[in-house]
């Protein structure tokens, strides 16, 4: 009974010490966010004088930033997953092996490319609009200008099971296993609903789900916080919940 007891007060040490970690490192993510965002008006302010190899200085730094930033995300879920998981064993327990190994598995699983993110897509739009302000950038066609502004991180805008669009839910999580968004009490009481191999509820979508695997992605909360913040709202974005992957 003792070691039961200690076990538990083990693993709830362990998740308190990674709840910890992860939302200092949030509060990494937003501020490199923000960062971002006095980088690009400091390239605008450049552009003006046509300084165009400082603005080129700038954007690789803007790329730099947010593949850093993703790494940040990548290694808290890392965290936050080996920690809901943990249980003390006889032996000593390899976190920093565990930690690398998860933070692998969420890397391999992400899509994102930080020269495709919403947020570099801004920044150069604002440099270009300095002096081209209504004109295509070069290579881009208008549908593709509209398709890359409009993007979003974000797979789906609306629970599968609530309906809620995403900057509306209380608790969002996110699966490492097909990236859709879910409101997590909803998404733990239809896992607990089913008897076998849990399917995603998202139209369309073939994957499974796993418990440890449907987590509170810390990327997903600056994401979630930058679509309110840009205004796409219930209403303003597409749902690209029932698209196949290869859509």
């Amino acid at each position: 009974m003792a070691s039961s007891s200690h076990a538990s007060g083990v693993s709830g040490r362990i998740r308190n010490a990674a709840s910890t970690c992860c939302s200092d490192n949030l509060s990494l993510i937003t501020d490199t966010r923000r960062i971002i965002g006095l980088v690009k008006e400091i390239a605008v302010d450049l552009e003006k004088d046509k300084q165009s190899d400082m603005v080129k200085e700038l954007e690789d730094a803007v790329v730099e930033l947010l593949d850093k930033s993703e790494d940040f995300a990548h290694f808290s879920s890392a965290i936050q997953s080996v920690a809901d998981r943990y249980q003390p064993g006889e032996e000593l327990t390899d976190f920093k092996k565990l930690f690398e190994e998860d933070a692998s598995k969420v890397k391999a699983n992400s899509s994102s490319d930080p020269k495709r993110n919403p947020l570099m897509r801004q920044f150069k739009e604002a440099v270009w609009n300095v002096h081209h302000e209504g004109q295509p950038m070069p290579g881009e066609e208008q549908e593709d200008i509209v398709m890359t502004s409009t993007q979003s991180n974000i797979l789906n805008t609306k629970c599968p099971i609530t309906g809620k669009h995403v900057t509306d839910l209380v608790e969002p999580v996110r699966s490492m296993e097909c990236r859709h968004v879910y409101e997590k009490q909803a998404i733990m009481q239809f896992m607990r609903s089913k008897h076998s191999r849990v399917p995603c509820p998202a139209t369309g979508c073939p994957k499974f789900l796993k418990v440890d695997k449907v987590v509170s992605d810390p990327l997903l909360l600056v994401e979630i916080d930058e679509m309110r913040r840009m205004g796409k709202g219930p209403g303003s974005v597409e749902d690209f919940t029932g698209l196949d992957d290869d859509e």
